[in-house]
C-alpha cells in the first residue's frame, strides 16, 4: 500500500531524475574497487577519491592479493589524493585483514549472508561507519537498504519529513517504509541526492534553481 509519506518520496525522486537523469552511482568495475572507494570517500570529495583509485589501477594494486601483504605506510602514499591518507590506509588495511581472516580473502564469504549479518560484520571493521558499511552492503552486496548522509538529513529535514534532530535510522527508516525495496532506485534515489546536496541544498541553500523548489519546505537553518 502506497502511503502520503512514500509518494511525496517518489515525488521528489521523480522531479531529481527528471532534472538530472541516471547518475550511474557507484563508479566502480569491482565490488572490492567499491569498497575501496567507499572507505576513501570519507571526508572528501569524489575527484580526488578518482585519483587515488587511478593510482591504485595504474600499479595493479586492486586486488586484495596485491594489497594484504603492502604496508599502511606505501598504501598511504598511492592514495595520498584522497587526503587523511594515513588513517584512510590504516582502514583499508583494517578492510583487507578482515577479509583475508574471516573469508579467506573471497567476498562472496561476506556478501553471500544476510543483510544484517554482513552490516554487523562490517561494523566491526576499524574505521567503517554506518554510511560507509551501508554503501558497501548497497553498491557493493547489491542488497536493498538506504544509504543516509548529511545532504538526506539536510533535504528531508528542509521539506518537514523528518525532524532536526532525527538519526540513521530514523532516516533510513523513513525510506525502508515507504519505498519499494528495489535496490536500482535505492542506488538512483541515494545519488540523486547527493547530486542536489552538492548543486543547491547546502548550508545556504541555492532554492530558487533547485529541482526541488516546488515541493513543500520548511524554515531554512
Amino acid at each position: 500500500m502506497t502511503t502520503a509519506t512514500g509518494e511525496t518520496l517518489m515525488t521528489i525522486y521523480n522531479l531529481l531524475f527528471t532534472a538530472y537523469g541516471p547518475q550511474n552511482w557507484w563508479p566502480a568495475e569491482t565490488q572490492f574497487e567499491m569498497m575501496i572507494g567507499a572507505i576513501l570517500t570519507q571526508n572528501t570529495s569524489w575527484n580526488n577519491v578518482e585519483k587515488a583509485i587511478q593510482n591504485l589501477k595504474k600499479r595493479d594494486l586492486l586486488s586484495i592479493e596485491a594489497l594484504k601483504d603492502m604496508p599502511a605506510p606505501t598504501l598511504a602514499e598511492h592514495i595520498r589524493p584522497a587526503g587523511y591518507f594515513n588513517i584512510k590506509a590504516k582502514r583499508l588495511k583494517n578492510l583487507i585483514a578482515f577479509i583475508q581472516e574471516k573469508y579467506d580473502g573471497d567476498l562472496n564469504g561476506l556478501f553471500s549472508r544476510d543483510t544484517e549479518t554482513i552490516r554487523m560484520k562490517l561494523l566491526s571493521v576499524r574505521g567503517i561507519g554506518l554510511e560507509t558499511a551501508d554503501s558497501m552492503i548497497l553498491y557493493g552486496a547489491g542488497r536493498a537498504l538506504f544509504v543516509v548522509d548529511t545532504y538526506t538529513h539536510r533535504i528531508l529535514s528542509r521539506h518537514n519529513l523528518i525532524g532536526e534532530e532525527a538519526g540513521y535510522y530514523d532516516l533510513q527508516t523513513l525510506f525502508m517504509d515507504n519505498l519499494p525495496h528495489d535496490v536500482e532506485l535505492f542506488k538512483e534515489f541515494h545519488a540523486l541526492i547527493v547530486k542536489t546536496g552538492k548543486d543547491y541544498c547546502r548550508r545556504t541553500p541555492l532554492c530558487p534553481d533547485c529541482p526541488l523548489e516546488h515541493v513543500n519546505r520548511g524554515v531554512h537553518g
